[in-house]
């Protein structure tokens, strides 16, 4: 029987300190590169909180992996460190709302966040009170607890409505915190977002809008440089950060992938014993890279969605030709496919696709 302790390695010739290349990993200062002007401009949004005064409500968009909520995170938590100095209460609480979809998920969340129940004696139950009892607790909380809050709400797209939105950007014009101000940064992959809003949130929540461009070749290696202490010394061959850099202002300006794409570089020279990542391993890692992103998309996909894609795969392995398919054939499919999963299809499969 083979010995599980062989599987395991007692120590790595690759990585030193593999953290800094990992996804939610949130960089210190001399790490964030490329986006000088971005975090200027944010920070400048947010300086009346330093002395207790409201902050400017901002909305960010750009496409993944252009350091929106990265800058978002690392001006909330200078400011908060800053205003600790001039003896101002300032807090900050980051809600995905890819997770927190509704209202009351997001309340809760909020509240959650900013609350140290053995200074409040307030308790956030997961479930059981009602969306206005999260606000009520929400509300008393912030009074007591900060001088400022600062709301991230990153992906604010997913919300199912904007009624959040319009509880936060006039609470304090409705009477319901008196000793808090609040400000609340949005973050958004979508530059159209802001036009389905109701016209009451964007009179009162649309203050400021900055927009995040793609990161270019030289900030993506800027970027991998600042980070390259995750491997050990002389590890990497010069040409990998280039490469890397290069390939991925290419094809998309994501810094996410980028470093992934180091990552994976570090991990396929690791699992050959190779004590030298080469420039070799790049293309390889950027195919992995590629696989993963499209697996956690597909991770993400409605039921109904997943089984269109289905559909199409199993039309193409079956397929002689590179042919497209015709809709009604794609549609025959996908009611086979929903059969399987025991579900109903849709009318029409176009509701699916787009």
């Amino acid at each position: 029987m083979t010995d599980p302790e062989e599987f395991f390695r007692r120590d790595d010739a690759i990585f030193a300190n593999k953290e800094l290349l990992e996804i939610n990993h949130l960089p210190t200062n001399d790490r964030i590169v490329g986006r000088d002007e971005e975090i200027k401009q944010l920070a400048n949004a947010t300086n009346p909180a330093i002395f207790g005064q409201s902050p400017s409500n901002v909305l960010l968009y750009g496409k993944t992996g252009t350091g929106k909520s990265l800058c978002a995170k690392h001006v909330s938590r200078t400011l908060v460190d800053i205003a600790d100095e001039e003896g101002i209460n300032v807090r900050y609480v980051y809600i995905d709302c890819a997770q927190d979809t509704t209202e009351t998920q997001t309340a809760r969340s909020i509240a959650f966040g900013f609350n140290d129940p053995d200074e409040t004696g307030i308790t956030i139950p997961e479930k059981g009170i009602s969306t206005s009892a999260y606000y009520k607790r929400l509300w008393e909380i912030l009074d007591q607890q900060t001088d400022v809050a600062i709301v991230i709400l990153d992906e604010i797209d997913k919300l199912d409505s904007d009624s959040i939105l319009m509880q936060l950007s006039r609470a304090g014009e409705a009477g319901k915190i008196c000793d808090c101000k609040i400000g609340v940064i949005g973050i958004s992959n979508k530059i159209k977002y802001k036009d389905r809003m109701d016209e009451r949130v964007k009179s009162s929540l649309c203050e400021r809008e900055f927009v995040f461009p793609p990161y270019d070749a030289n900030q993506l290696r800027e970027i991998m440089d600042a980070r390259k202490d995750a491997f050990h010394d002389g590890v990497l061959e010069s040409g990998v950060i280039p490469k890397v850099a290069a390939l991925a202002a290419q094809e998309h300006g994501d810094a996410r992938k980028a470093i992934d794409m180091l990552r994976y570089a570090g991990e396929i020279a690791q699992s050959r014993g190779d004590g030298t990542v080469k420039e070799s391993y790049v293309t390889e890692a950027r195919e992995q890279a590629e696989t993963d992103r499209f697996r956690e998309l597909i991770r993400g996909a409605t039921p109904h969605s997943r089984y269109v894609l289905q559909s199409l795969a199993l039309l193409s392995l079956n397929s002689e030709s590179d042919d497209q398919f015709r809709t009604t054939t794609i549609y025959d499919m996908y009611e086979r496919v929903c059969g399987e999963h025991a579900s109903e299809p849709f009318l029409s499969a176009a509701f699916v696709i787009s």
